[in-house]
């Protein structure tokens, strides 16, 4: 099995937490459908990449020391011009350094604004008695509050994962209920198995979540990524 270089790199660093723009771009090579992500050091190159993307865009913090975005100021969301994107880059790297003045950052990262869709979520953890396990279940508020989630031991096959989505409480809403659209499941059935293969390819890692991702009638995004690794490497 190759190694990921990313992971290698990331050793190499002493880091165990990949940024949002790493943790997308891992994910990205693994054929998972993010959104498009470009990483700028300069207000300079924040426009630009705002401008080929097409407005609106969000801006984001990237630092591996920082993991709460929003919570730190390090988010701008729906701006919709240059001089919107240069004064929030600005504004994002003066209060995060103020606020977390021996953090190293690496930039901002700039996405395009997706359109709203269902949100889900998958993730994965390590259980002491089973190994690694996977997640789903309706992202946001839903799985904050009403814990919403199924759950299974990896590896999993195409039936196992289809199970873990109708499983959940809130499936009636991604069958589309009440008029909303329904939403793609085997795009999401993909992403759980695709998700499942990168924790076996890659048992140096901890924790993977994917969070928000949109469901729409015809596919899936995942907007927000997060991988956290093992303290030790895994042989």
């Amino acid at each position: 099995m190759k190694k990921s270089a990313t992971i290698t790199q990331l050793r190499k660093e002493g880091r165990l937490i990949l940024t949002e723009f790493e943790s997308k771009k891992f994910l990205k090579q693994a054929g998972i459908p993010v959104i498009e992500t470009r990483l700028a050091r300069t207000p300079k190159e924040a426009v630009l990449f705002s401008q080929k993307m097409g407005v609106p865009v969000a801006l984001k913090i990237a630092s591996p020391e920082i993991v709460h975005k929003s919570d730190s100021g390090g988010v701008r969301l729906s701006l919709k011009n240059a001089s919107e994107v240069r004064a929030a880059y600005r504004e994002i790297m003066d209060g995060v350094q103020k606020k977390y003045p021996s953090a190293s950052i690496q930039g901002v990262s700039v996405q395009k604004m997706a359109k709203p869709g269902t949100e889900v979520i998958v993730g994965t953890s390590k259980d002491p008695q089973f190994g690694p396990v996977i997640m789903f279940g309706l992202g946001g508020i839903f799985v904050e509050v009403l814990k919403d989630v199924s759950f299974r031991i990896i590896p999993l096959g195409k039936k196992d994962a289809l199970e873990m989505i109708e499983e959940i409480k809130g499936y009636p809403l991604l069958q589309g209920y009440r008029g909303k659209e329904s939403v793609d499941i085997p795009a999401l059935t993909e992403i759980i198995l695709k998700i499942s293969r990168v924790m076996e390819e890659n048992p140096e890692i901890k924790e993977l979540e994917l969070n928000p991702i949109l469901a729409y009638k015809k596919g899936a995004l995942a907007v927000d990524a997060r991988i956290i690794l093992e303290e030790k490497a895994v042989l």
